[in-house]
This record gives C-alpha cells, structure tokens and sequence, in this order.
C-alpha cells in the first residue's frame, strides 16, 4: 500500500500494535472438511500482521483479502501458486483477533481449516483473555476511507464509506424462513461491543440445505454443537438462540472477520444488506483497487503518555 500516510489523533484509535503474550492451543473440528485439527495461536512481532502456518506443509499464508480464494459458505485463503496450501473459514476466529485488538500473530494448524468449536468467535476469546495481550513499540496503521465504495448482486450489496474514527457497521438480513425472517443491526466495532453482541453469535444453516451442502463436500463436520439450525419457522437446536437476533449478529461477526483480512484497522462505516463472504470480499478488493477512496493513517507514537490495555 503505497501513496502518502498521515497522522490520525492520538485519542482516537489504539496507538500501538498488540500481540498475544503468550502461545495457546486448541484442537477441534473443521467445519467443512470435517477434519480433527490443532491449532496453536501464538505471539508475532509488530508489524507481521496475522499470518496462517500450515504446519503439516510447511508453510506461511498471510491473512490478505488478496488471498482469498472461495467464498462458499466461509472465507478461504490459499497461497496463488499452491492451491493445495489453503485455510478455510478463517473468519471467527479473524473476529476475534479484530474485537479485541490483537495485530500480529502467527495461527499454526496442522490441516486445511481452522476449528469451528462451537460456530462462534466466544472459543477464540476465552483463548485469547487466557493468552493475554501485550501493546508493542510500534504505531497501529489504519486505512481511513475518504469515498464511498459499494459492490453489489442483485438485492444484496456492501459498501464503505467515511465515519468517524473507527469502524462502525450496519447489517440487515432477509431470509424466507420465517424463524429467521428479517433482522438488521447497528453497531460500533469497540472491545466491549463485540465481547457482548457479537462473539457468541453462532453460524446458522437450513435444515433442507443439508443434505445438499454435503453432496457438494461442505457441512461435513457441522452439528448442533457448532450451529444453528433452522426448520421453516423452527430452530431446531434443543437450547433455542443466544437472543432472537442472533442470525443478524453472526453476519455482522462474518463480516468483522472478512474485514479484517484488509491486513490493518478500517476507520469508516460498513453498510451490508444480505452480504455474504462474498460481496465482503468483493468489497476490500474494490476499495483498495480505487487508490482515491482511501489513505493509510498511522497512530502518533507517543509511547510516554500511553499507557498499554
């Protein structure tokens, strides 16, 4: 990302980049593929961003929205010469490192997919409050948007325009199934919002998509334990939502994810309408193809009056 860097105010974003302060581990199911996976989070220098090690092919995959390769039903990202050195739904726990403000760290797995545990980012928060968190000597970069950008298919469309320091979003669904039905949800992306609305939101399906989904090799590892399963105007999950809303929530937790994969914060307004990884990712593509819609801001360093979360 080239082109000139400004300053933002001191008092309105995180100044210094964070990482975890020290490694935590994990193991559960891909969502997907269906596969039993481990995964290592683990602290990361500044400026290395969040980077996917595939420990079982050795190699290194950048969390970057220009990485992204399928967007079926979760956000994949895959190395352009190596098809095969791939990590699918990346996106619950990429927001949970966004929510809570952790820039640079290296997730090492040894298969194709990150864990869904239990179809919410709330697993990767209880991993990363047990890590901890440490601010690092370096200014945090932001991308701050200076136009609007909006991509769109049919009804549904995402879009980007300026706002106040920080992001702010705004989703709304619409869905057939009347125990879905209509939902819609405004939000400013801060630690304690997403700790309280977003992180326990937990992916959905339909009940007569199933079957369909894993003739295609999709959903093979879903269950009851790690989503939310919706019969007509029925959930079918015996212990109900996490709130009526939380179909809503989940899109918007997707789209904090799909964000984040910009590889620094975004200080705008995101505006969704049945967006999907898709249109997220269309989106980021758009915004940084369009070098006028945005500038790269870095945080002053004024490291002596700061004191560290």
């Amino acid at each position: 990302m080239d082109g000139m860097t400004d300053r933002i105010k001191p008092d309105t974003l995180p100044r210094r980049q964070h990482t975890l302060k020290s490694a935590i581990f994990c193991v559960g199911v891909g969502l997907h593929s269906g596969r039993e996976v481990s995964l290592t989070l683990r602290p990361a220098e500044a400026g290395t961003g969040i980077v996917f090690r595939r420990t079982d092919l050795g190699l290194d995959i950048p969390a970057r929205y220009d990485l992204v390769s399928d967007t079926r039903l979760c956000t994949q990202i895959s190395l352009p010469d190596r098809p095969d050195a791939r990590v699918g739904t990346v996106e619950h726990v990429m927001a949970a490192l966004a929510g809570l403000g952790i820039d640079n760290a290296v997730l090492a797995l040894d298969g194709p997919e990150v864990p869904v545990l239990d179809g919410s980012s709330a697993p990767f928060v209880f991993l990363i409050d047990c890590a901890g968190r440490v601010a690092q000597d370096a200014p945090r970069d932001v991308i701050e948007i200076l136009h609007p950008v909006r991509v769109g298919s049919d009804e549904a469309f995402a879009e980007l325009r300026p706002g106040a320091a920080g992001l702010d979003l705004a989703m709304s669904i619409d869905f057939a199934a009347p125990a879905i039905g209509r939902q819609a949800l405004s939000l400013s992306l801060t630690e304690t919002g997403f700790r309280q609305r977003l992180a326990e939101a937990r992916t959905f399906a339909l009940l007569a998509e199933i079957d369909q989904l894993r003739e295609a090799g999709l959903a093979r590892g879903g269950s009851l334990a790690n989503a939310v399963v919706v019969d007509g105007a029925r959930v079918v999950n015996p212990e109900g939502l996490r709130g009526e809303d939380e179909f809503v929530r989940h899109k918007m937790l997707d789209a904090v994810g799909d964000l984040a994969l910009a590889g620094v914060s975004i200080s705008g307004r995101f505006i969704g309408h049945r967006s999907g990884h898709a249109l997220n990712n269309r989106l980021l593509r758009a915004v940084f193809a369009d070098r006028s819609a945005w500038r790269l801001a870095t945080t002053e360093p004024a490291w002596a009056s700061y004191r560290a979360a």
